[in-house]
């Protein structure tokens, strides 16, 4: 087991692609931390877009430990191994690019660390435009699926990457994320593979981010297409190593009242409304990409391997 954490030695790594607004969003939210801005460092990984973003990192840089790494077009997860790769911090910490946390995010991550040396550590994101239903509804699936999987939090089993700390040499024993999930659920797949090997998740919920991204319908159904299909993936890997069972997954689905209903306890009137459909319209996305993963992208993968031998 590591030892207690010393000081200096946080990395917060920041894969982005084509959002040079929603990054600087998330710069300007870690030069506000409450945290010595000399005992962290911030590497933002430029996962192939067009722009250089020097300029998007050039008016931080003398509140922030700044560095940018650049990559071919991989995916977030490829991204976030590419900056851990070169991560000084003993503890690293994920963000996504459309993600603010809040100001006292990193001294709750460290004081958990602190407390929990050697587990996998998650907070708690939020809908950061309360304004915007599609949005606030995405962020209630995300409370439906960690109410599932993290009923207990100091026996937590799923942390999205967008809010996630991990010890890096942990991290690095396990390869980190898995490179061949391009699309989706590369932090379902890491944190399924940490538990394998005997290690601990501990749910942090005073570790607040804000998400902040004007999500259209559009968008959103895409959003869980895209988790769809990343589930299919997820699922074939999980059953060639037999590491869990599927029932174990599948039973977050079965109350279905209970999710179904949650609108009506969060929010009122036309709103409530609103997010009930868009959790059906949720299922129906999420159950067409996991199809099309399954028929497509799994049978694709299946014929190269073939290919191969």
């Amino acid at each position: 087991m590591p030892s207690r954490l010393p000081k200096t030695d946080i990395s917060v790594i920041i894969p982005t692609y084509q959002r040079p607004l929603q990054l600087a969003g998330a710069l300007r939210a870690l030069a506000r931390q409450r945290y010595p801005n000399d005992e962290f460092e911030v590497i933002v990984v430029n996962d192939g877009g067009a722009e250089s973003l020097k300029s998007v990192l050039q008016p931080f840089e003398r509140d922030l430990q700044l560095r940018l790494l650049c990559q071919p077009n991989a995916g977030p997860g490829a991204g976030r191994n590419t900056g851990a790769a070169q991560a000084r911090g003993a503890l690293i910490a994920f963000l996504d690019d459309d993600c603010e946390p809040a100001p006292d995010w990193l001294r709750t991550l460290k004081s958990a660390a602190e407390a929990a040396p050697g587990c996998l550590l998650g907070g708690r994101t939020i809908a950061g435009f309360p304004e915007v239903s599609c949005l606030v509804a995405s962020q209630m699936i995300q409370g439906i699926v960690y109410d599932f999987y993290n009923a207990q939090p100091a026996s937590a089993r799923f942390f999205a990457s967008n809010n996630m700390a991990v010890p890096a040499d942990l991290f690095r024993s396990l390869c980190g994320f898995d490179g061949e999930f391009r699309i989706a659920a590369e932090d379902r797949d890491f944190c399924e593979r940490w538990r394998l090997a005997g290690r601990r998740m501990l749910y942090v919920p005073g570790a607040v981010v804000n998400h902040c991204n004007r999500l259209t319908l559009t968008g959103f159904l895409r959003q869980h297409f895209r988790y769809g299909r990343g589930a299919a993936q997820f699922h074939r890997k999980r059953s060639r190593r037999a590491s869990s069972p599927l029932r174990s997954h599948v039973a977050m689905y079965l109350p279905w009242h209970k999710w179904l209903l949650r609108p009506w306890r969060e929010a009122s009137g036309s709103l409530a409304a609103r997010l009930q459909l868009l959790l059906l319209l949720w299922q129906v996305a999420n159950t067409a990409g996991f199809v099309y993963g399954l028929i497509f992208d799994v049978g694709r993968n299946v014929r190269s391997a073939n290919k191969e031998q």
